[in-house]
């Protein structure tokens, strides 16, 4: 009997973890083939490649983000090759299976729960010619026209008897993003999450998760996503995989944990201060700062402490924090959500995910819908669209709002410039994004697409369109943000090289200056000036920016008609140094008094 074991990943990069446990946890008993796809490949083509397996036995792995292509699939190659034996398992099918068999006749299994043991019972059952499935826990079948559901399994208390799925590795996971698990389960309850169903933490033996990092380490993937619900619930377990991540010093590799920041003492504070940077990425969730809704989701939080920590960490510059906020949760309306939303701003982390609350199956909110009111379309991926807090009117906004913090905020690229703005002009920066979203919504922007060099011009019009004052601070301002962060691209329209820009001669005689090259270009000290100009910029300024930006763009520093076209003895030269960092792109230096006297 041939098995196939399948899933449709949301990318191409993305690796499927669930598929590598079954397969390793069964091997012993039969040979396991594995089929990996994304949901924007096309469905006719998927079926065609499962088709010609010639599977016996297809499984697929089924997640919110997949179900209906995998049903799609399911039903074509039922259709053409009715013996084929279709299996279904994973967190979307696990809460209404028998639901799903009587729906979809051409499904014939679901394992529900916890896989690994329930399906080695069922194919070892087969394996030895008996269709009696009734003691397998944890399945649902059909017998006589009837779906079955048997008893659910227990969980499996000893995770080390899953054997590795990274035990022969070949290049499949070469610059991929690959998903690792150090435990199981979650110490909290959010009412939300799926996670709340299981109760406990379990973990796998430390020797054999520092065996399976290195492992990965050696095959060059481009991010091992941990997907432990809390990462740091054990202080001494996560610091330990921390410092084995540490002590192996990977190259252009970079790990990712969720966790809980009010967790976070001083002692990991400050072993966290000296992990090099773009090492780690943390994802930290906030979903609200509203205490009656922190308390209708069953939510363990601390948000003066994660606020601390996370300031903390920021200060380092050298950890990725992304914060996450769910719009659509119990008792937080559109004014809340607000307040939710600066809260977590004032943090200043590196992304803010603005999420809407989906009703996943199985979870406690989804059981309490009518108490909260909650309208949502029962298919996946079960997002609500009102609540009696707040109307679909109102979350739409939201969403509007939601894709500027993406476009404008959560890549860093004009970190200066939106302070600007909201530091002199609006009362708080939900107010300016506000702002801009009807900006955007009147110029119909929400309809095309709009490239990165276009949202600095789009910034522009929509100042100028305000009557803000200052225009010409705000354009050096953004000129400095797309230089810092655009190594080699030629300015927007609207920003303009001033004609105190330097000329490459004196660029060439500058950088071979020993006081450059002793303070800010050291790594260049021995190398051909050449090799330094392709990482450098040297821009003038009219004022002294980097002076304005320490301190908080709010005094009232005045132009005297100031003219970008005319010289300008108090001209400010900032050199760029560019870097292949993932939080530090780009260093910048006042090197006035070097380029004047050198002039």
């Amino acid at each position: 009997m041939k098995i196939v074991l399948t899933t449709l990943n949301s990318k191409f990069i993305h690796t499927s973890l669930s598929i590598r446990y079954l397969k390793a946890f069964v091997e012993d008993l039969v040979d396991v083939e594995l089929k990996e796809y994304t949901i924007n490949q096309d469905i006719d083509y998927i079926a065609s490649q499962l088709f010609k397996t010639n599977g016996d036995l297809i499984g697929f792995s089924t997640y919110i983000w997949n179900l209906r292509e995998t049903l799609r699939i399911c039903e074509i190659l039922k259709k053409v090759k009715p013996e084929v034996k279709i299996l279904l398992g994973g967190p979307e099918v696990s809460f209404d299976s028998v639901e799903i068999l009587e729906t979809y006749p051409f499904i014939d299994y679901i394992i529900y729960g916890e896989g690994e043991e329930s399906l080695k019972e069922f194919l070892t059952s087969i394996k030895e010619g008996n269709d009696d499935f009734k003691d397998i826990k944890g399945l649902t079948y059909r017998r006589d026209n009837k779906v079955i559901m048997n008893p659910p399994r227990p969980l499996i208390r000893d995770l080390n008897i899953i054997p590795s799925p990274y035990e022969n590795i070949g290049d499949e996971f070469n610059n991929k993003i690959v998903y690792f698990e150090s435990s199981r389960g979650c110490p909290f309850n959010c009412k939300f999450c799926l996670s709340s169903t299981i109760k406990g933490v379990r973990y796998f033996n430390i020797d054999r998760v520092k065996e399976e990092l290195d492992k990965l380490i050696k095959a060059r993937v481009k991010q091992v996503k941990f997907v432990d619900r809390t990462f740091n619930a054990n202080k001494k377990y996560a610091m330990e995989i921390m410092n084995f991540i540490i002590d192996r010093n990977p190259e252009n590799i970079n790990f990712h944990f969720e966790v809980t920041a009010h967790l976070l003492d001083d002692e990991m504070l400050d072993f966290l201060s000296n992990v090099k940077e773009g090492l780690f990425q943390f994802e930290i969730g906030v979903q609200s700062t509203n205490l009656e809704t922190i308390d209708a989701i069953g939510r363990t939080t601390d948000f003066p402490k994660l606020k601390e920590v996370s300031k903390k960490i920021k200060s380092y510059k050298n950890i990725h924090q992304h914060l996450d906020l769910i719009a659509g949760l119990p008792y937080e309306d559109y004014g809340s959500f607000k307040k939710s939303f600066n809260d977590v701003y004032e943090i200043k982390p590196e992304k803010i995910q603005l999420g809407f609350l989906k009703l996943l199956k199985g979870s406690s909110l989804r059981i309490d819908e009518e108490k909260y009111g909650f309208k949502y379309l029962d298919i996946p991926p079960y997002e609500v669209l009102e609540n009696n807090y707040i109307s679909y009117e109102e979350l739409i906004r939201l969403k509007s709002i939601e894709e500027l913090v993406e476009k404008y905020y959560n890549e860093g690229f004009f970190e200066n410039s939106l302070e600007f703005i909201i530091t002199n002009f609006y009362k708080t920066p939900f107010d300016f994004y506000e702002a801009l979203s009807q900006y955007w919504e009147g110029k119909k922007y929400y309809d095309i697409s709009i490239s990165r060099a276009r949202l600095y011009e789009v910034l522009i019009d929509f100042y100028q369109s305000n009557e803000f004052k200052d225009l010409d601070i705000f354009k050096e301002i953004i000129k400095y943000d797309f230089l810092k962060n655009n190594k080699k691209a030629k300015l927007p329209k609207g920003l303009h090289n001033t004609k105190e820009s330097i000329g490459q001669n004196q660029v060439h005689k500058i950088l071979k200056d020993e006081r450059i090259l002793g303070s800010y270009l050291f790594e260049y000290r021995d190398l051909p000036t050449k090799k330094a100009i392709q990482n450098i910029k040297i821009e003038s300024f009219h004022f002294d920016i980097l002076k304005y930006i320490e301190d908080g763009y709010d005094f009232k520093y005045k132009l005297d008609k100031p003219n970008l076209d005319k010289p300008n003895l108090d001209n400010t030269y900032i050199l760029f140094v560019y870097k292949d960092g993932v939080i530090n792109r780009c260093k910048t230096y006042n090197i006035t008094d070097i380029v004047k006297e050198m002039s």
